[in-house]
């Protein structure tokens, strides 16, 4: 078994830049509740905003051919891909074995392997392979080329109830360590990032530090990610190529998804389909991100899809003075494919914040008014990440942002069933977690007003490969 205390190394003095429930009346309780412990806009005055942590350096203290930065994903029906790196200089296999017993593989699968080069940095043997057909819920024990400890995940239900953390902008900081031990501490089913992983902005071997540093968690949980600034890494002249360590590193399910590029995807899993956007990928109208997502909302299957839910980086909404209007052109564009598909939520990042914007009533957002068939929008960049929090706030001029809270957390999504979720936002506070924000959503396809209008069966135009 994996062991999750990994050892780590702070450095201090390193710059790095760059419900099925009871009742109607239960219902009507935790709306009260809600109620009186969010309506305000701002923070409790009594609590001081915690200010940046450490960065947290993970070593690896296994040989060159021990796998390390082992994480999954989602990858298609029923398969699940397997990542990690190994840094000897030989072959090292691309070969998993697992089963439902420890120690007692009866099924394996072999993938590939691939490498880049960034300036003078060259990275290990990156390795990715899909295993499966798995079993819902049931707990396999995996091995990573042979070689190694041993691994445990455990797979999403086929049905509801389903449990999503939300995360973003992690980073690699006591604030990130503090983040994953309050998400540990409940089970969930799968983890969404909506961009800003590892912070490494060019400087690669945090990458590598990053990878071994979530390793406890990505091994044993879906990670399905995004990606924000920080992944672009790219340098006019010097080094055009974006997003190379992201895209050889995090492969997610573009290609199961029908997508070209592994900035954008989607992936379905017990009757939620989420779909995965690319805030810093072309998302003009006509663009491949464009004709990808008109396709995706086309072909979803209304009647086994209770939930839609969307991530991204940078926010449509945002009343934080921080990155303000860097979302608006990509609202623009989207936002009415979104609409007129009638998503559910839409969970963003960027913003070092936490904000929701919906109304105790139920009223959504839709072209920055409240309209009761928008989606709930959330920012949730508070993960962990070495910048610092986002402090400042200005006047909600539209009169949509219902609860703002500049502090480090993370959230969770618990899908009860095909009409009824519960979302709830978890401040970090030294060793304890918090509840800070908590409400009931209701799904768009259980409303008779706001059913989802029917998509054009867009079929997807020979684009390049984005990767």
């Amino acid at each position: 078994m994996v062991n999750l205390k990994m050892p780590y190394t702070i450095h201090s003095n390193v710059n790095y830049n760059s419900i099925a429930f009871a009742s109607t009346i239960a219902i009507l309780i935790l709306a009260t509740r809600f109620i009186a412990t969010s309506s305000c806009i701002s923070s409790l005055s009594d609590y001081a905003r915690p200010p940046p942590r450490k960065i947290i350096s993970t070593p690896h203290n296994g040989t060159k051919s021990h796998p390390q930065q082992v994480h999954i994903s989602l990858a298609g029906p029923e398969h699940m891909r397997v990542s990690w790196v190994t840094t000897k200089k030989k072959n090292e296999p691309s070969f998993v074995e697992y089963g439902t017993k420890p120690g007692q593989y009866d099924a394996s699968a072999t993938g590939d392997h691939t490498s880049y080069h960034y300036f003078f940095y060259t990275s290990g043997r990156i390795h990715h392979v899909v295993i499966g057909p798995l079993e819902p819920s049931t707990t396999y024990y995996y091995r990573c080329g042979s070689s190694g400890p041993e691994f445990m995940l455990k797979t999403p239900p086929s049905h509801l109830p389903l449990e999503f953390v939300v995360a973003g902008d992690l980073g690699q900081t006591e604030w990130t360590a503090s983040t994953l031990r309050h998400v540990d501490k409940t089970d969930y089913n799968v983890l969404l990032l909506p961009g800003d992983l590892s912070y490494a902005d060019a400087q690669q071997p945090l990458w590598d530090t990053f990878g071994r540093f979530v390793e406890p968690y990505a091994s044993h949980r879906p990670w399905m990610v995004t990606n924000g600034n920080h992944e672009v890494e790219a340098y006019p002249i010097t080094h055009s190529h974006a997003f190379k360590a992201y895209n050889t590193r995090w492969v997610m399910p573009f290609a199961e998804s029908g997508s070209h590029s592994n900035l954008y995807y989607s992936f379905d899993v017990a009757g939620v389909h989420v779909i995965m956007l690319g805030s810093y990928a072309d998302f003009s109208s006509g663009s491949a991100q464009y004709q990808w997502l008109e396709a995706d909302l086309g072909k979803a299957d209304k009647e086994r899809t209770a939930w839609v839910v969307a991530v991204l980086h940078a926010p449509w909404y945002n009343t934080n003075i921080a990155h303000q209007g860097e979302g608006e052109g990509m609202r623009r564009a989207l936002e009415e494919l979104l609409y007129k598909a009638r998503v559910d939520l839409v969970f963003a990042g960027h913003v070092h914040a936490y904000e929701r914007f919906v109304d105790v009533a139920q009223t959504r957002v839709y072209d920055n008014k409240a309209d009761p068939c928008g989606a709930v929008h959330v920012t949730i960049g508070d993960g962990g990440n070495r910048e610092g929090l986002a402090l400042a706030f200005k006047e909600d001029t539209n009169g949509v942002s219902l609860f703002r809270e500049a502090s480090f957390g993370h959230g969770r999504l618990k899908v009860v069933n095909e009409t009824h979720a519960h979302w709830s936002w978890h401040r970090n506070d030294d060793s304890y977690s918090t509840m800070r924000d908590e409400v009931w959503i209701t799904s768009l396809s259980s409303s008779g007003d706001c059913r989802p209008k029917e998509m054009p069966k867009t079929q997807l135009k020979s684009v390049h490969n984005e990767l």
